[in-house]
């Protein structure tokens, strides 16, 4: 049951974070990220909000960082209406790794057809 409820909430805090920083955030830095997760601690005081943007530029990804941890406090404060939980927890932005990882398993399976080809 508790597991469940922590889904339902990780789900509806990816859904109005993307919609916040959609709507609500105007700090350039963030615009085009894509919220592609939320990990919640058992507890509830914790989100991990992974995040994805379409630029692989290491400084892009700083300056993206940086607007997020600068706009924690607005999107919280926006959680706390949206949600309707006892306490809106901590939240931290991390980029996702998992897209670049794909794409780049995308690439290499692509050459090794080309390759393939070729002989």
């Amino acid at each position: 049951m508790v597991k469940h409820r922590i889904g339902r909430v990780e789900q509806e805090i990816q859904k109005e974070v993307n919609d916040i920083l959609l709507k609500r955030i105007r700090d350039p830095r963030v615009q085009g990220v894509t919220v592609t997760g939320v990990e919640m601690t058992g507890d509830l005081q914790q989100a991990t909000i992974y995040y994805s943007i379409l630029s692989e530029k290491a400084s892009d990804v700083e300056k993206t960082q940086a607007g997020l941890d600068k706009a924690k406090g607005l999107i919280r404060k926006e959680l706390g209406s949206r949600l309707t939980l006892y306490k809106v927890p901590e939240l931290e932005f991390k980029q996702d790794q998992s897209i670049r990882y794909g794409e780049k398993i995308d690439r290499l399976i692509a050459k090794l057809h080309q390759d393939e080809a070729d002989r």
